[in-house]
């Protein structure tokens, strides 16, 4: 099985997410990509409540794609979400071919060295980086640079959109918009 790994705080998911996730898998040829909410994110605060919400956020953005998945292995651990055990966790799972690929931006991949385990982590994943404009890569660890144009849409933008009245509509999937006024979500 050729798998990606989508793994972030999604707070919320939005449109650029699922349009890289799309890019993705037409331009690598995936069997699937699986998007991983962080139980716990490590390097980023976010209030624990929001958990099931981002959750299910995901959950509403990519029930259209029978070729995405979300997996719920960082919530069935209870623990801060370190990407080394979910991947080891998604090696004994999946009989994969090759390596498990994983989407990144450049402002994570950059910081890759800081990660808990990076050494293994360079032996278990190989990257596939959505860069910013023209800024440059270098780095040891196995990547490959997405071609894809940048998409200047980020979640703490739309949070404070939502915080403010503002609208929100484009920028993340329809049921998600629904689900964030439904649960008054950002609004504090």
């Amino acid at each position: 099985m050729r798998l990606c790994v989508f793994q972030g705080t999604f707070n919320p998911i939005h449109q650029a997410h699922l349009d890289m996730a799309e890019y993705v898998l037409k331009n690598y040829g995936f069997d699937r990509i699986i998007f991983i909410p962080a139980f716990r994110p490590v390097h980023k605060d976010c209030d624990p409540a929001l958990a099931p919400h981002r959750y299910k956020m995901v959950e509403l953005a990519i029930n259209q794609n029978p070729q995405f998945e979300i997996s719920d292995i960082e919530y069935k651990n209870d623990r801060k979400s370190y990407t080394y055990y979910t991947i080891l966790e998604l090696y004994d799972k999946y009989k994969i071919d090759d390596k498990i690929y994983f989407i990144i931006g450049t402002d994570a991949f950059k910081n890759l060295d800081k990660w808990f385990e990076a050494k293994e982590l360079k032996k278990l994943l190989k990257f596939i980086v959505f860069k910013r404009g023209d800024e440059k890569i270098t780095s040891d660890y196995d990547y490959i640079e997405s071609d894809m144009q940048f998409e200047d849409v980020s979640s703490t933008d739309i949070r404070e959109r939502v915080y403010k009245g503002k609208s929100i509509k484009g920028l993340v999937p329809e049921k998600v918009e629904e689900y964030i006024n439904e649960n008054g979500l950002y609004k504090t």
